[in-house]
């Protein structure tokens, strides 16, 4: 796949774009992965592409929801704790059971949860109901067949009636067959992977998680857990960019910080795209004179440039924090790739607001972006923003009150106000100042 937008040249290097131009232009250039069909843990995460059906009944037969014993209702109407109803218990009856007997006039089986209802029975009685054949008072549970199995015989005092179908799980009565049990465009959670497990499905086809591949840049970075020399700081935005990643429902990898080379950076990007159906870097895309980050996606991209070939943009947008941004398809297969700014809000930001949808429209999704709701100003001033710029600041949301409070400053490099933030507070590109009390969208980030 290619880009839809062109290089930047002339005019068109020094225009803002605005944040929605620029995330249409991204979601263009997206194609939904190729289905294929998985295994149902392999399949966890990923998105249905077409709809289940049940094939059998849920629970396929009449079953049991308690421990205790199987009975007709005629034998114990009217029974009681004085006048308990005596029945002679026939034998056992224990989830997984194929041969079971049947339930004639004042007899009772024993049945665990989950065993199928034994013929000429109505309702079960728990056991509690009952002395559990000890011919004692009430019993509060049975004794294990293994330890006593002369216990599926002799009689039980049943101290309680029973309407019909009393603790019993109707077959059908989950879900019935031909019902429609997950629709195309599920993800799949542990409880549809529940319900694909109960109705036997092996396998089931989706689109696959997409994998990203994280790269950041910068001579000066240095990862955790290694000193720091002068002049250097820790590596946080590939940290934070693959956490992302993954919180979107990709397969992230995250590749250790490239020096400020371009011929390195370069080659790093053609030796990851055997694994990547989208590529992420963050830095030197701005103008400084070590933003290498431009001279090296411009060559991959030229390398294989033609009728169709990938094409690299950067632009400036109207936006804060965020402005420079990248974005095009590199490599044979037009991998797409997204080029973000290296303060670690703006990149951060940028994800949420690009590759965050990038990979949910990979991933098959109609609705690829975060929830918005809109929330009142908590603040003990007004909030500056520019003029001409979306302003995007870290907030606090409280669903009870429908408030939002700004945490930390505007600085795109407050990485630990970013840490307390659960929402993004949106203001507009024409609105300059906003007032305690005003409503604004809040982007809700968790």
């Amino acid at each position: 796949m290619s880009s839809r937008a062109p290089q930047d040249t002339g005019r068109d290097a020094q225009r803002l774009w605005s944040v929605d131009e620029h995330l249409a232009d991204v979601l263009a250039a997206i194609r939904p992965l190729e289905p294929i069909e998985l295994q149902l843990l392999d399949a966890q995460g990923c998105v249905l592409v077409e709809d289940v059906t049940v094939p059998v009944a849920l629970p396929p037969f009449d079953n049991s929801s308690m421990d205790g014993y199987a009975v007709r209702t005629a034998d114990v109407q009217g029974a009681s704790e004085e006048f308990p109803a005596v029945l002679t218990v026939i034998g056992d009856v224990a989830a997984g059971s194929a041969e079971l007997p049947t339930v004639g006039p004042g007899q009772a089986a024993r049945i665990m949860t989950g065993a199928p209802l034994p013929p000429g029975a109505e309702a079960v009685v728990p056991v509690e109901w009952t002395d559990g054949g000890t011919g004692g008072g009430a019993a509060a549970g049975m004794t294990p067949a293994s330890a006593a199995p002369e216990g599926s015989g002799g009689e039980v005092r049943v101290h309680r009636a029973a309407e019909a179908r009393a603790h019993v799980r109707a077959r059908g009565s989950d879900v019935q067959a031909g019902d429609l049990a997950l629709a195309a465009g599920t993800v799949l959670g542990p409880p549809q992977i529940a319900l694909l497990a109960a109705i036997g499905r092996g396998t089931v086809r989706v689109r696959p998680r997409p994998r990203v591949v994280v790269l950041s840049t910068g001579s000066e970075l240095v990862q955790p857990g290694e000193s720091l020399a002068a002049g250097t700081i820790y590596d946080s935005n590939s940290f934070a960019l693959a956490a992302a990643a993954r919180d979107a429902g990709a397969i992230a990898y995250r590749v250790g910080a490239v020096a400020d080379d371009a011929e390195t950076l370069r080659s790093t990007i053609e030796d990851q795209l055997i694994r990547a159906d989208l590529l992420v870097t963050t830095g030197g895309v701005s103008v400084g004179a070590y933003d290498v980050v431009k001279e090296a996606l411009t060559s991959v991209a030229a390398a294989d440039d033609g009728a169709d070939g990938g094409r690299m943009d950067f632009r400036r947008l109207a936006m804060q924090p965020g402005k420079p941004q990248g974005f095009g398809t590199v490599g044979p297969d037009h991998t797409p790739l997204l080029a973000l700014p290296g303060n670690p809000v703006s990149s951060y930001v940028s994800f949420e607001l690009f590759v965050r949808p990038a990979i949910r429209a990979l991933m098959g999704l109609a609705d690829v972006s975060r929830p918005s709701v809109r929330a009142v100003l908590e603040a003990d001033k007004a909030l500056g923003s520019p003029a001409g710029r979306r302003q995007f600041l870290r907030g606090k949301y409280d669903p009870q009150t429908g408030t939002v409070s700004p945490v930390g400053g505007s600085g795109s490099h407050l990485i630990a106000a970013l840490a307390h933030a659960d929402s993004l507070m949106v203001v507009p590109e024409d609105v300059t100042s906003l007032e305690p009390g005003a409503e604004l969208e809040v982007v809700l980030l968790g």
